[in-house]
This record gives structure tokens, sequence and C-alpha cells, in this order.
């Protein structure tokens, strides 16, 4: 059974966060495209290109013919990376003011590509890096991976912003969606423990995502009875340590910890989940 997803809210966030990509990286100085990211082996032209060729690949383009050698690219783990580095490998040595000129006019072909899509084809059953779905999911998907990568050129570059608005929302709708693995799978979490993630923006908490375990970890609307651990932290927090952008125990002085300590230290150790 596929999933859900809606059509206009998703492409809507999807243009959102490419325009505030755009206007990030059209206020940097060509040396800034050099800064080490977050992700391993990653500039911040790298993270651009990496959006670029997923789109181009969506548009029907091919991906460049290049060979990546693993053996000096440590940071390729798997097929998935290998596949990504082609398209990094291809633009690593073009100008950012080209790679900025490639980015708005493939995913200006996409926005039109996608606002133009019937509904059945946005509903129909794909591939997508969450194994089989919908068409709308993987969009979700593409929503979730386009944030994160603005965040690691933010992160990269020291100009922190986009943290709140609609494409956090369907990030944090995406996420939520791997937290039974995360707290049944990853962490180990047994039977009986009911948990919560509470998500705040300036002290305030503006998501709660809720985890039942009794024969499988399962995202719940609500709780049977009250959480036997809570997970409280900045949406910001969350996002880069499921992401992996930060080691497991970074940021752990401002995350607080209510209820079971073991069981909340073991989601803490396990909590990214991307791969």
């Amino acid at each position: 059974m596929t999933s859900p997803i809606p059509r206009e809210r998703t492409i809507a966030a999807l243009d959102e966060v490419w325009g505030s990509t755009a206007d990030l990286l059209a206020s940097l100085p060509p040396e800034q495209w050099s800064a080490r990211s977050p992700l391993a082996g990653w500039d911040v032209r790298d993270n651009v290109a990496h959006i670029v060729g997923t789109e181009s690949m969506l548009l029907g383009h091919d991906a460049p013919a290049i060979e990546i050698d693993r053996d000096r690219s440590p940071h390729v783990r798997n097929d998935i990376g290998a596949f990504n580095e082609v398209w990094v490998e291809a633009m690593r040595t073009v100008e950012p003011a080209a790679v900025l000129a490639r980015f708005n006019e493939v995913t200006a072909a996409r926005i039109l590509a996608l606002r133009a899509m019937g509904q059945d084809e946005w509903d129909a059953e794909t591939f997508t890096p969450a194994g089989k779905d919908s068409y709308g999911r993987f969009m979700q998907i593409r929503v979730f991976d386009c944030w994160l990568h603005e965040q690691d050129i933010r992160d990269a570059t020291g100009r922190p912003g986009n943290e709140t608005g609609l494409a956090v929302e369907v990030t944090l709708d995406e996420m939520t969606t791997a937290m039974g693995f995360v707290v049944g799978k990853r962490a180990g979490v047994e039977s009986g423990h009911r948990v919560t993630f509470a998500l705040t923006d300036g002290g305030m908490v503006v998501r709660e995502i809720h985890v039942e375990v009794a024969d499988r970890a399962v995202v719940v609307d609500r709780l049977s009875a009250p959480a036997t651990t809570t997970l409280t932290m900045p949406v910001g927090v969350m996002t880069r340590r499921c992401a992996g952008r930060v080691a497991p125990d970074a940021l752990r002085d401002r995350i607080v910890v209510t209820g079971d300590p073991a069981v909340a230290e073991k989601i803490l150790a396990n909590q990214s989940y991307t791969i």
C-alpha cells in the first residue's frame, strides 16, 4: 500500500526550500563554496551538485560517464553513495556561478514538471530511497533531503536560517516515518515502553512524535498512556542527529530527558538512521 502524500503542499515545500537555497548560495562569496560541510568528503559545491544531479535524473537526464574510485573516496560507502558521487565529481571544478545557474535551471524545470503532473502519476507506485512507495512519498523524501543539504551549507558557512516554515514541516513529516525504526530496531527498546520526541523552536514545543512499543515499535498520533520516556530537543538538534550530521554524543547538552534514562540513552546512541 502506497503513502497518500498531499500534492500541492509537497510541491510548495520543494519550491520553498529550493528558493531559500538559491538565495543562500547567491549570497556566498566564491571562496565559501569550498567550505567543508558536515558530510564527509563534501564541501558546499558538492552538496549543490548532489541536488542538481538528483533533480536532473528525475528530469530524465543521464548521469555523467564517470567511474568512482572508492579507494580514493572513502566517504563513498555503498552503491547509492557511488551513484551520488558521479554527479558531484562531474561538477567539482565548475565555477560557483555556473553551478548556481545550473541549480536554478534544474529546480525551475522540476517545479514546472511537478505542477504539470496528474494526480494518478503523483499517487503511482515507484522506487524511492525508502523502498517502493508513491511518487508523492519520493517527493516528500526530496524535501527532507534538500532541506538537510541546505542546512549542511548553512552550517559550513556559518549562516543559520530557514529553520521554520513549510519545508521544515514536511521534513519532520518524513522524519516521523522513521521513528518506529529508530526506537524499535536501532535502539532495541522493549515492549511496554512509550516514547515521545518533543521538538522545540525558541523553547516552545512545536511537534511531538509518539512511538508505542508492543510487538513492534509504531508511530502513533496519541499514546495509550503517558510516555515512559520523553526526549525534548530543538528541531535542528533532532534533524542533525537523525541525519548523522553530528557524532552520537554531540549536542547532548541541548537535550532534556525525562522518564527512563536507560531507554533514552539507547535511543540517543542510535538516533542516526540515514544512509
